[in-house]
């Protein structure tokens, strides 16, 4: 029986199609004087038969009818949801984003030009960056004159470690040690990112966490500590 009744509603709803598409052909080749009256009698055809098919579905389904309502009012309600989490996609990004960086504190949070850093529980400014593609974790240090890597650091970016001159003296937290001066090509916070930055890598067993310094910051167009955050902010 529920078979039966499936078939003729998908026959109805086929004839109920085939009149529409008929009705609208018809619609397109009338004469444009008649276009006005055409345009209303389809409408109230289309409606009539909008009407007729609601109330053969109805009459079907009378059974599961609050099954049925449950289940269109929850597919409603998830469209709603997806249009409006598309329409604030970025504002959704973006509060995910600062979210992520109070969990944690080295993820850079924000858009476009300017990054937001949290401070980490030592005290200090851990910032996950990206050299050369690889990621890289970093810890500020403004009293270091110029972007110091570990020498691992230096190797997961890929950079030519065989042909390294460690002829450049640097005070580190460990002594003074040698370290070998670089370019590398892209250093990444976030959406800030510079290009061909100044940098130095620490002799192998010398350095254990590297260090984000004065040859990063001084190309941006600000930075500073507002509390526990660390702003960054790329020239446009």
């Amino acid at each position: 029986m529920i078979a039966l009744r499936r078939r003729v509603l998908w026959i109805l709803l086929a004839a109920a199609a085939a009149a529409m598409l008929a009705l609208a052909w018809q619609q397109d080749s009338a004469l444009l004087a008649r276009m006005a009256d055409t345009n209303l009698t389809s409408l109230a055809e289309k409606l009539g038969l909008i009407i007729l098919v609601g109330a053969l579905v109805l009459s079907l389904f009378r059974e599961r009818i609050s099954h049925t309502l449950e289940s269109a009012l929850i597919w409603v309600v998830l469209a709603l949801l997806i249009v409006v989490a598309y329409t604030y996609r970025f504002e959704l990004r973006d509060v995910g984003d600062r979210v992520m960086a109070e969990l944690m504190p080295s993820r850079a949070a924000g858009q476009g030009r300017s990054v937001e850093i949290a401070r980490g529980r030592a005290g200090d400014f851990g910032v996950t960056t990206q050299v050369n593609g690889a990621r890289i974790p970093m810890v500020l240090d403004t009293g270091a004159s110029a972007v110091v890597l570990s020498y691992e650091a230096a190797r997961a970016a890929g950079l030519p470690l065989e042909m390294l001159n460690y002829s450049l003296q640097v005070d580190t937290a460990n002594g003074r040690t040698r370290a070998a001066s670089v370019t590398l090509d892209r250093l990444a916070i976030g959406s800030v990112t510079e290009r061909s930055v100044q940098a130095l890598i620490a002799q192998p067993g010398q350095l254990k966490t590297s260090l984000l310094g004065m040859s990063f910051l001084n190309r941006l167009e600000s930075w500073e500590v507002r509390g526990d955050k660390l702003v960054m902010r790329a020239y446009p």
